[in-house]
């Protein structure tokens, strides 16, 4: 009997040598890093945002129409190199939205997350990887973009006899704002795209976002006359986040008229990043709560 026992034993599992073992968030971090950079839509999200901002840069500069230029003031000048600079991200934003919703709905759709909640059962370090790797590389884009965009539209205004300080900090905050507003943006699909697992959902309603609630809020604010509107619209993501990269001269005042809210970058930025951090929470909790 003793001898059976003893055999049983020595037949019985004793565990995995994997057990215990848990995936740190720096692997998670470097797991979505991979998945993010092997996705084909990552390198045309991304390669679209440089080609169009740049592109659209060096059109508006060539086309800007000038007068008096040799006697512009160097505020106007500089104005003139920020406006060409950031004026794709009309463009370019609806890139990184894409890229947002997709970074997470294409999991679902493929079925991939099972895998990825599998690997962290607790799901919401998996979640926030996802979130910090994604900010990361659409801000450092961001940044080339815009930066590139920048010398661009220097050079071509150079040639044509303006002469604008792309050094001066009312140049540079305004250039760093767009690709924080860009980041932001992408931030705020992504968290989207979890609410709604669906990369139609999601790409339709961040979209709606960008584009179609700014138009409605317009429309009603003429037609009503009505001062809460054009109020309301003013925090909307869009509207609130571009004053990250309005150029606004270093003399300038801001005055409120009849009763109209005007945000400056802190305050738009500050907008955007509320209505970023309110989808990434209700995000999160969904994340944990329901089924995959």
């Amino acid at each position: 009997m003793t001898t059976a026992t003893d055999t049983l034993n020595r037949l019985a599992p004793t565990g995995s040598p994997l057990d215990g073992i848990r995936l740190t968030f720096g692997g998670l971090l470097r797991s979505e890093w991979i998945k993010l950079r092997s996705l084909r839509s990552t390198v045309w999200c991304l390669g679209i945002v440089i080609v169009l901002a740049v592109g659209v840069a060096a059109a508006s500069a060539g086309l800007y129409h000038l007068e008096n230029i040799s006697a512009l003031p160097k505020d106007v000048a500089n104005g003139y190199v920020v406006s060409a600079a950031t004026i794709g991200l009309s463009f370019t934003q609806l890139a990184v939205a894409v890229l947002g919703v997709l970074v997470i709905s294409g999991e679902y759709a493929t079925g991939m997350i099972r895998s990825t909640y599998t690997a962290d059962p607790r799901r919401l370090g998996a979640y926030f990887a996802k979130f910090i790797v994604l900010a990361v590389v659409v801000f450092v884009v961001g940044v080339i973009s815009v930066g590139i965009s920048a010398i661009v539209g220097t050079v071509i205004f150079e040639g044509r006899g303006l002469h604008p300080d792309l050094f001066s900090s009312s140049v540079l905050l305004p250039l760093l704002g767009g690709a924080a507003y860009l980041t932001l943006i992408a931030m705020l699909a992504f968290a989207l795209g979890s609410i709604l697992r669906s990369s139609a959902g999601g790409i339709a309603t961040i979209l709606g976002f960008l584009l179609v609630l700014p138009v409605v809020a317009s429309l009603l604010a003429r037609l009503t006359q009505a001062t809460w509107v054009e109020n309301a619209a003013a925090f909307l993501p869009s509207e609130a986040g571009q004053h990250l990269y309005t150029y606004v001269s270093p003399n300038a005042h801001i005055v409120v008229t009849n009763g109209i809210v005007s945000l400056n970058a802190w305050q738009g930025g500050l907008v955007l990043l509320a209505w970023v951090a309110v989808a990434t929470v209700v995000g999160a909790i969904l994340t944990k709560r329901r089924d995959v």
